[in-house]
């Protein structure tokens, strides 16, 4: 059976109850003195206000606002409706005293002079409790809506991250198995360890970058697999140095983050050179400021090509939009060498 309200709802009642019960006990008891009455009377009539005001704003004021054929409908709703809660404001709470000073529970402090100043007295508390809650009920309101669009804004960019990665993930496995491919086709004696070396790297993408993050040391464990496997297709003519400078090699970073752009050097770079191909590497992380260069040949130049990402590099800078707020990343395309150059703040993390 589904409940008519949440229990969240209901506390929130009851906090802002209290709140407006210390509000009026600390005016009462600064004029009347007594505080065992003045608490007692208060806690009756706040029981009533309670009830009432949550009715009003979670039940009257939403039927009241529903669509309609005729708008005049809603008028004449709103009209009647308003007036019926305003004779519960008055002569309701009203009545609710009489009947507490019969059972005992509520005494009056002041002798009323006419039933008419009892109302208005009642009236007075009842108007008050509404304003007091319609206006913290808003406040509710607009906060639980801000948390609910940045929580639809968080699960829509975690939904686009993983797509990225989901297109990333199979973009890299299909260019190394072009690289198996190419030497199965030449009955090369290195595809066995080139088949075994690719299980390794898909061991490591199944079981190890599940997460939110992994340490730094295992993104250049990918990395120099990754380089291994592509060195197996060139002879002694490939030219590939790697070195970083890392302060922490437990330093978190988002997985497979930085194998695009080496791939990229490889793909694009290396695998269309005619001359002397090589790829410069160098992965530097201080102070949580990484910096992420690498430089590959290239037969293009600058008046000749101009830069354009491909899948990977694209994908790469929409990941770190949704990761990052403090990043940059560039490509330069230069005499015969092609620069790919990621800096980020490891602290901007989204």
């Amino acid at each position: 059976m589904k409940k008519p309200f949440d229990r969240k709802l209901v506390r929130f009642y009851l906090w802002v109850s209290l709140a407006y019960l210390v509000l009026c006990l600390v005016y009462d008891v600064h004029n009347k003195g007594m505080f065992f009455p003045v608490l007692v009377n208060n806690l009756w009539r706040l029981a009533y206000v309670l009830v009432l005001n949550f009715v009003f704003f979670e039940l009257t004021v939403p039927f009241v606002m529903q669509r309609r054929k005729y708008i005049i409908s809603n008028v004449f709703v709103g009209i009647g409706v308003f007036w019926l809660h305003l004779m519960l404001w008055s002569f309701g709470l009203y009545l609710w005293r009489f009947f507490g000073m019969g059972l005992g529970i509520y005494t009056s402090p002041v002798k009323l002079n006419s039933s008419a100043q009892g109302i208005t007295s009642q009236m007075a508390y009842s108007t008050g409790s509404v304003f007091f809650f319609g206006i913290i009920r808003h406040l509710y309101n607009y906060t639980k809506l801000k948390h609910t669009a940045q929580q639809l804004r968080l699960e829509k960019q975690q939904a686009e991250l993983n797509y990225l990665k989901s297109q990333t993930n199979p973009h890299f496995l299909f260019n190394t198995l072009n690289n198996i491919y190419s030497l199965a086709r030449d009955k090369s004696d290195l595809a066995p360890e080139s088949i075994l070396r690719l299980s390794k790297i898909l061991r490591y993408m199944l079981y190890e970058t599940g997460g939110e993050y992994i340490a730094i040391e295992q993104e250049l464990q990918i990395i120099s697999d990754y380089i291994a496997l592509e060195e197996l297709r060139y002879d002694d003519s490939l030219r590939v140095n790697f070195n970083h400078d890392i302060e922490d090699m437990k330093q978190a970073l988002p997985p497979l983050l930085l194998i695009p752009l080496v791939e990229n050097a490889f793909k694009h770079g290396v695998s269309e050179t005619r001359g002397q191909p090589f790829v410069h590497i160098h992965l530097s992380v201080k102070a949580r400021q990484l910096v992420f260069i690498v430089k590959n040949s290239t037969d293009a130049f600058p008046e000749e090509k101009t830069v354009k990402e491909n899948i990977g590099l694209s994908n790469l800078r929409r990941q770190l939009e949704l990761l990052y707020t403090d990043f940059n990343l560039t490509a330069q395309q230069g005499e015969s060498v092609f620069t790919a150059t990621l800096k980020i703040n490891l602290a901007s993390h989204v």
